[in-house]
């Protein structure tokens, strides 16, 4: 059961997580913790126009939280804030909703459905998608009250 959900995909994202560290000069930095297991991923992105230009994280987690960060730092340069908010609904109803896994180019986060039968595990694998989302909607919130103010 347990080796449905470390299988050999997930150890092999967990192992090679690109982007690791942090920027010099993000527009948006946010972490999200899990306290049922200890795991943190602290977050640092850019964006130009709506879209991500930039982006680098630490990652303390198990490797499921390791495996979703390994993904997200992999496809999250051109992303749009939309796309970034949908692909974490999307992930939330795949595992507390017994909702359909991800498709396009986020595909490969199938991988971490079978997590959806392990809920001590849920937080760890959303922890990326959440402290990206925060970062997005601090970017946006900055956006507007400086247009607001212009």
């Amino acid at each position: 059961m347990l080796n449905e959900v470390y299988n050999r995909r997930i150890l092999e994202l967990a192992a090679d997580i690109p982007r690791l560290g942090r920027l010099a000069s993000p527009d948006a930095s946010a972490t999200a913790h899990s306290r049922l297991c200890g795991s943190t991923v602290t977050i640092d992105l850019a964006m130009k126009d709506g879209v991500v230009t930039d982006f680098a994280h630490e990652v303390r987690a198990c490797a499921l939280g390791q495996a979703s960060s390994s993904i997200m730092a992999g496809l999250v340069v051109g992303s749009t804030a939309g796309e970034l908010r949908a692909v974490r609904e999307t992930m939330r109803r795949m595992l507390k909703e017994n909702g359909p896994v991800p498709e396009g180019r986020w595909a490969e986060l199938a991988v971490l459905e079978p997590v959806r039968d392990y809920k001590p595990r849920h937080a760890s694998t959303l922890l990326t998608f959440d402290a990206v989302v925060d970062a997005v909607d601090r970017i946006e919130a900055r956006d507007a009250a400086g247009q607001a103010a212009e």
